[in-house]
């Protein structure tokens, strides 16, 4: 049989409840509306703050002389190039490798300057040891944005050099405390693989003032069903779509 798991102190039972008294659906596009753009492009990010989004995700490296790239995998290819590791090459250099369409890799810095103060920017940090360069960015750029990563040791950082800044931390799995990792690393936002997501998940995440962010959900089904558990945002990959739903819910 199994034994039963009691709740941590911190959490009295008779508060795990779902909490009525929230934000409103924080609506995030998930590398922005690549369904007819690229990935990770400023058009893809500008078209779904135009379809409804209230928020981008997206993905950093660094190159090596500092600058920060928005692009999701470490290495960039394209026709009469070999792979190249953005570590590996400049920023100059990263021209080389357009996008689909003769679309350009941005930098963090000009989809900050693009997307303004229309919709929060989450940057996810794909890389190690480039979080000072990250958060000058964000900084300098004075954009809403939070951080996240799958590397939970890469927040804690971020959340050391810049305080004020919102972090998140990204999970594949459903832990038995599913908020440990927030506390461990201070963060404030738990991007939760959306198959894991439960009421008792949400309770104890709102109990700690944390959010919950479902990832990668994009079928109606899952929105119904995440709105009903209290989760704070969801990222899609149909943002159109999402925003279309969501109206529903006014």
């Amino acid at each position: 049989m199994f034994a039963l798991i009691v709740p941590q102190k911190y959490y009295p039972e008779e508060l795990l409840t779902p909490s009525h008294l929230r934000n409103p659906l924080e609506k995030i596009s998930h590398r922005g509306a690549h369904q007819t753009l690229p990935e990770n492009s400023i058009p893809a990010f500008l078209r779904a703050i135009e379809l409804g989004a209230d928020a981008i995700e997206l993905d950093v490296h660094a190159t090596s002389d500092g600058v920060v790239i928005v692009h999701h995998d470490p290495v960039v290819s394209a026709p009469g190039e070999k792979k190249a590791r953005i570590a590996d090459l400049s920023a100059s250099e990263i021209s080389r490798f357009p996008l689909a369409h003769g679309t350009g890799i941005p930098t963090l810095k000009a989809v900050l300057d693009a997307v303004g103060d229309r919709a929060r920017v989450y940057v996810e940090i794909k890389a190690t040891e480039i979080e000072p360069l990250v958060i000058r960015c964000i900084r300098e750029s004075g954009a809403s944005c939070a951080v996240h990563a799958f590397d939970h040791r890469v927040v804690k950082i971020v959340k050391k050099i810049f305080p004020a800044i919102r972090t998140g931390v990204l999970e594949v799995a459903r832990h038995i405390d599913p908020v440990a990792s927030l506390l461990a690393a201070g963060a404030e936002d738990l991007w939760q693989e959306v198959s894991f997501i439960d009421e008792d998940l949400v309770a104890r995440a709102h109990f700690i003032n944390a959010r919950v962010i479902a990832w990668t959900a994009d079928d109606p089904e899952q929105w119904e069903t995440l709105s009903e558990l209290g989760v704070d945002g969801i990222c899609t990959n149909r943002i159109a779509e999402l925003a279309t739903w969501s109206l529903q819910l006014s």
